[in-house]
């Protein structure tokens, strides 16, 4: 059979309903190999994890390597995490492994960790960004399980998006950012966690995190013994996904407003004709309902289920005709790290805290 009827053919309808056992085991098992047939190949595919869907491919490979930094516009020196079956295989791609490493993955994985560790010998460039370290995770989602296992080594695997912008959580976002450029799509649902994972640099005497994610500052610590440091309390300078001061980006300027002053804010914006989404934590007044000129969508109270809503929220609102997205902004606690971190990297760092004048005329909305 023609390879690509194949996969036409196994292309799952976006507009179905997204659950974790959306396939039964003969057509599961079709769409896995397929997908391992496109891998060895060269090919990329989009498959899911348990925090974003990642487009992934042979981390063996400078062709597959090569297509994902095309299709995603990447910086060839931005690092790529690679995703393993089991932590067993961190013997193929890394070294000098810290007994750390394996008690962390005892207790994380499969789970949204990911571990910077000294990369193996053979090890391609393109993986590490040219760097000698490299990360290391295993997923928890168990469509992304079976595929590493069929596939029987590591998958390079970044977000399923265009660099920069809202990463994926279901598979109509993935194909919305690629259309008919990626063959095959693996539909595993919503991703429960929301937010990438976590990325802890180990490769200094003290533990350092990197970037806030699925599993929080407080597990870490639990099981480390200690707080790990930070990049800026310390001399690591690794570059690792996500660390850009512009990240996460919607489309639509996204500006987080901090304190009691976001509803004023709104109204003096909504005065002037300004077209505004809101994303808040709590039921506006009866003044402050649905206009045509904002929409306000209510957040949930509790961290993991605002992670796992938040880039849905975030690409939904893009889409409508706003000039502006308003984020009422979430506690300043640990828990709320991972999501806080990638708000303000949305914001590009602009969160407001003072009073500012609003000109209607500086906010042109122009369709993508």
């Amino acid at each position: 059979m023609n390879i690509s009827h194949a996969i036409d053919e196994l292309t799952i309808d976006a507009s179905t309903p997204h659950t974790a056992e959306v396939l039964p085991d003969q057509r599961l098992a079709a769409h896995i190999n397929a997908a391992v047939r496109l891998l060895r190949i060269g090919q990329v595919v989009s498959f899911p994890t348990e925090t974003v869907y990642g487009l992934g491919g042979d981390a063996r490979s400078s062709v597959a390597l090569k297509r994902i930094f095309q299709l995603k516009g990447r910086p060839a020196d931005h690092p790529l995490i690679v995703h393993l079956a089991d932590a067993a295989q961190l013997y193929e791609w890394a070294r000098d492994i810290p007994a750390l490493a394996w008690t962390l993955a005892e207790h994380f994985w499969p789970g949204p960790l990911t571990l910077i560790l000294k990369k193996a010998a053979g090890v391609l460039p393109l993986v590490t960004g040219g760097q000698d370290t490299i990360g290391l995770r295993v997923p928890a989602h168990p469509l992304a399980l079976e595929l590493l296992r069929a596939f029987d080594s590591g998958l390079a695997a970044p977000s399923a998006n265009r660099f920069g912008c809202v990463s994926p959580t279901c598979p109509a976002h993935v194909r919305d950012e690629f259309a008919d450029k990626l063959p095959l799509v693996l539909d595993g649902g919503c991703c429960q966690v929301g937010v990438e994972s976590t990325i802890l640099s180990l490769v200094s005497d003290k533990p350092v995190l990197l970037r806030p994610g699925g599993i929080s500052l407080i597990e870490l610590a639990n099981v480390l013994g200690c707080r790990p440091g930070t990049q800026d309390t310390t001399e690591v300078g690794i570059r690792a996904p996500g660390l850009l001061a512009s990240h996460y980006a919607t489309r639509t300027p996204l500006q987080v407003i901090n304190g009691s002053g976001f509803w004023l804010r709104l109204k003096q914006l909504c005065t002037r004709g300004v077209r505004v989404a809101c994303m808040i934590f709590e039921q506006p007044s009866h003044e402050m309902a649905h206009t045509h000129r904002k929409q306000i969508i209510t957040m949930p109270n509790e961290p993991q289920a605002y992670a796992r809503g938040l880039y849905r929220v975030m690409r939904d609102l893009d889409c409508g005709n706003y000039d502006l997205l308003l984020v009422e902004a979430p506690p300043q606690s640990e828990e709320w790290s991972a999501i806080n971190n990638r708000l303000q990297r949305a914001a590009a760092n602009e969160t407001i805290t003072g009073e500012i004048e609003y000109d209607s005329k500086q906010f042109k909305h122009s369709a993508p």
